[in-house]
């Protein structure tokens, strides 16, 4: 496993995130051999969110870490989802922190992401909300998640601090990041810019992108993997997977490490050999071909 730096915010960070959007329904015996598991391939960066598991989520993996894990450990997690609305005033951002704090039974939160844009948002009171936290040692740094570059332009405008990290879907069958770029000036669907450029921008100003369900199609409507939906793609990535002699799973992984943004995926299993698979993504190097190979077989054109 290799790092990266997350944005310019000076903390070192594995290429690979372990998502724990899933891991409420499990054991703490569980959850602590699906923390040995990552740990001992390399990855300590992981992923929560106040929603997951109504909050179950941080409490299971709460109560799996001892104080001198901690040490060893980085913790991201989300805030601004609730229910029927998002919210980014002052006092719910405070408050949820506070809830993340008591769940995961730490001190402080390495890195906290404010989870979809609030349309109410008012800049000023986001940035109030993070000088305090920060000058308490309640959270070290700072990113956003499903953000336009406007939307992160108006956060900063009122921000110390630059914002580290941007969680955006993308995977092999979600690339609407890529395609308008690669579509420009064209009348075709694909030449549509879904979301103001938001990878250039993030290239530009140093905002790690971490892709979230790097395995799913559509918005939650599954695994593209072994999917009998897309027959074509599963042939090319078996091929590519038996030359490097690594699963399915792990070229769909790599073939994200090989964009050059220097992307950090979450990955979304709670499956000990699937999640060793996606970390072993980062000891594979596709080539540009290969990633082009796969780019067409998930049904793209090139113009």
């Amino acid at each position: 496993m290799y790092n990266i730096e997350l944005g310019k915010s000076g903390l070192t960070v594995p290429t690979v995130a372990v998502g724990c959007m899933r891991i409420s329904d499990m054991s703490e015996k569980e959850v602590s051999s699906f923390i040995d598991t990552a740990l001992e391939n390399g990855a300590n960066f992981f992923d929560h969110a106040d929603i997951y598991g109504g909050g179950k989520s941080e409490t299971v993996f709460g109560t799996a870490i001892t104080p001198s894990l901690r040490e060893n450990i980085i913790i991201q997690t989300k805030c601004g989802i609730r229910q029927g609305r998002f919210d980014f005033s002052y006092e719910h951002i405070t408050e949820s922190v506070n809830g993340s704090l008591k769940r995961l039974g730490t001190e402080y939160i390495d890195v906290l992401l404010l989870h979809r844009p609030d349309a109410l948002v008012e800049p000023e009171e986001v940035a109030k909300a993070f000088d305090e936290l920060k000058a308490s040692g309640k959270v070290r740094h700072f990113g956003v998640s499903n953000h336009n570059p406007y939307q992160i332009q108006l956060l900063e405008s009122c921000l110390d601090m630059p914002l580290c990290a941007n969680q955006l879907q993308f995977s092999i069958m979600h690339t609407p990041m890529i395609q308008s770029g690669l579509n420009v000036n064209m009348y075709n669907d694909s030449a549509t810019n879904r979301d103001g450029g938001v990878l250039d921008y993030c290239r530009l100003n140093k905002i790690t992108v971490q892709p979230w369900s790097p395995v799913q199609y559509g918005f939650f409507e599954g695994c593209f993997i072994n999917n009998e939906k897309f027959p074509e793609l599963n042939m090319k990535l078996k091929e590519i997977g038996d030359k490097y002699g690594v699963s399915e799973t792990t070229v769909s992984f790599a073939w994200i490490l090989r964009h050059p943004a220097k992307m950090q995926p979450v990955t979304g299993t709670t499956n000990l050999t699937r999640l060793t698979d996606c970390i072993k993504a980062s000891e594979i190097r596709l080539s540009r071909e290969e990633w082009y190979e796969i780019y067409r077989a998930a049904g793209n054109i090139l113009p």
